[in-house]
């Protein structure tokens, strides 16, 4: 078997009934405005969301060490939607059954390694509401490192393909601007925090 690493790319594009898909649906919504008039909408569903109602965490780490500045860590992955690699935070979805806290302990360890604990969790938040149900809620890890801790693990699971980078917390912007000028997709939540971030950051 061939050790070569090859560049990801989409080599066809199909439609896709709801019936066949294992994820998602599309539903049709209808609905009536502020007038009374009758509208529809379409709209795309998860079919994996569980009994907590939330379909998956983002976790925004922060990674403290005793030498260097405050930073996060964001992964690269490849995402067929887009055809790109996307900028992110960690993420997954809930399993049935599991808390948000515990899925958001759970990805980041799969996803990078570290082990942290839970500061925040967020309300349920949408992400895109106009086209999709799907939700979240936003946990922040902190993730409290010593010199000459060696960089841990991933277990990641077969098919994933995840890059770690550490990102300081100040040039966290200018990073993903940087990013998206060399071709990759940068994800809207992550760009949201880091745009709050360095809004906080000027008005100081």
């Amino acid at each position: 078997m061939s050790s070569e690493t090859l560049e990801p790319k989409v080599t066809k594009v199909t439609t896709l009934s709801s019936a066949d898909a294992r994820w998602v649906e599309l539903q049709r919504i209808d609905w009536e405005d502020q007038t009374g008039k009758p509208r529809i909408w379409e709209v795309a569903a998860r079919k994996t969301r569980g009994s907590s109602g939330i379909d998956a965490v983002a976790i925004a780490p922060i990674l403290l060490h005793p030498s260097r500045p405050d930073s996060t860590l964001i992964v690269l992955q490849y995402r067929p939607p887009v055809a790109a690699v996307c900028v992110e935070f960690p993420a997954g979805l809930i399993d049935q059954g599991e808390t948000p806290e515990d899925a958001a302990i759970r990805e980041l360890k799969e996803e990078t390694g570290y082990e942290g604990k839970v500061l925040s969790i967020s309300p349920t938040i949408v992400s895109d509401p106009g086209m999709t149900t799907a939700n979240m809620q936003l946990v922040v890890m902190e993730v409290s490192l010593k010199e000459g801790d060696p960089e841990p693990q991933q277990k990641l699971d077969d098919g994933e393909f995840i890059e770690r980078v550490v990102v300081p917390l100040d040039g966290l912007h200018d990073k993903l601007v940087q990013y998206q000028k060399d071709g990759y997709a940068v994800d809207a939540r992550l760009y949201h925090w880091a745009a709050g971030l360095e809004f906080a950051r000027r008005r100081k």
